[in-house]
Order: structure tokens, then sequence, then C-alpha cells
């Protein structure tokens, strides 16, 4: 594999982030400066070495953040406005991403890793991963607007559609739905909404796989389980062994 794949399935840095030390000739492997980031390398073999300290794979980490609503989902945003990391400030883990994002506007589960393999293969089209979402809207939505989401919309020429689409409750004037997507989109439930003129007034997302959201506090963030991290494997098609090495870090909250 390329070393800049190599320095991110070993949990060191991203795959950019690799393609930098390697250009600023940071990186050796087998004791030689390399400063190609295109060099291929045996990763069971060499020996790879940053700033000259030989790196090994990290334990693999696995969290869970409810995301309140206002957060970015980038860990450093050129408008200044408050992210995600501003909540797991006090976890001592520097190489932690978010699996896949939730925008501004969104709230709810959202899962960070340093296992870049496995999070790549759990938001693989193949894999198809439920999240499960609650969604307030403006309206009462009848079975039929709701049929409508789980056949199928196009927007912009793109084929949206829900696994599953039910309402959840309703009021004088608005109610909430849960929505079900195995391969979510930029803003799928948004813009299908916006396309039948409806209103989201709040977004959730309260599952990923099998993993909820739960009790968990607005802001918090705590480790997933053992069991948690094997059910995710199992989705994604990476059960492994007991030896796997993996690690379960302490509840900690923002």
């Amino acid at each position: 594999m390329t070393l800049p794949r190599a320095l991110s399935k070993l949990g060191y840095c991203s795959r950019t982030q690799a393609e930098a030390l390697i250009a600023a000739g940071r990186v050796a492997v087998d004791g030689r400066r390399i400063t190609d980031p295109a060099a291929w390398i045996d990763l069971d073999r060499a020996r790879i070495a940053v700033d000259g300290t030989e790196i090994s794979a990290e334990k693999k980490l696995w969290f869970i953040l409810n995301k309140p609503r206002g957060l970015v989902t980038t860990r450093d945003d050129p408008e200044g406005r408050p992210t995600v990391y501003d909540c797991l400030r006090d976890i001592d883990a520097p190489h932690l991403a978010p699996v896949g994002r939730l925008d501004k506007a969104s709230e709810g589960l959202l899962l960070f890793t340093n296992d870049t393999v496995m999070a790549q293969a759990l938001l693989d089209p193949v894999t198809h991963v439920g999240k499960i979402y609650h969604v307030q809207v403006n309206r009462i939505m009848d079975e039929e607007l709701l049929h409508r989401m789980e056949r199928g919309i196009v927007v912009d020429g793109e084929l949206l559609t829900a696994i599953s689409a039910r309402l959840l409750r309703s009021g004088d004037r608005n109610g909430w739905i849960e929505i079900e997507l195995k391969e979510g989109r930029n803003r799928q439930i948004r813009r299908m909404l916006e396309t039948l003129d409806i209103e989201c007034l709040r977004l959730v997302r309260v599952s990923f796989g099998n993993i909820t959201l739960g009790d968990l506090p607005k802001g918090s963030v705590r480790a997933l389980t053992k069991a948690e991290i094997l059910g995710l494997q199992r989705q994604a098609g990476m059960e492994r062994n007991g030896r796997n090495g993996l690690k379960v870090g302490r509840n900690a909250a923002s």
C-alpha cells in the first residue's frame, strides 16, 4: 500500500496529513527518508518512523457524541465557528475523526474513531449500515407524503430515497417523523423535504447501525462498549478474533 495509506491505517494521521509529513521529509521507512507520497511499502514488514520516532498501530478507540445544534463537523473552521471538537477537548486521543458528518443545523449521534479502515467500511455504500433520524416538520405528514419519501424523490436530477418513513407524533401545526437512510447523501433529508415544500424544524440522528443515542446528554461524549464496537465490526464485515487489540476508552463528557 502507499505510505500515506499505511500511516492512516496505523491510526497515526489522515492521508492528507501523511502526504504533508512525507513531502516535508519527516517520514522514514527502514531508516531511509521517504519524500515521495506515492511510495509503496509492505506494512507487515516495514519500520516506519516520523521525526525519528518509530510508530506502531494505535489502539482502536470509538466514541459517541450527542452533537448539539450549531456546531460544524470539522476540526478547524476558517470562519472561527464552534466545532464538534470543542466537545472532545477532555479526551486524550489526538487522531479521532468523525464517521460521516452532521451539518451545522443537525443534532444527535456522531461517532468518532481513530480506526480509519473500519470507519470507511461503515460509510461504504456496499455495507448499507442504517441510520435513523427523528425529524420535526412544520406540518402534519400524511401517509401519501411518507410513501413518496420511501418511493424516492428526484432532487436536482438525483433520486433520493428513504428506506422507511413513519409518523412518530403530531400536534396541531407540526409533527415528528422517523426516517431511516442506508446511504445518506449531502443534506438528503432536508433536500427531500424542501422538494415536498415542507420545512425541517429539527433533525436529530438517533442511531447509527447498532449504536443508539439513548439518554446521553447533549454535548456529552462516552466511549463505546466492546460489545458495541464488535457489533459495528459485524455490520462493516470486519469481524476480528479475540487478539484484535481493541481498546475501550474511559467515559468522558465535555
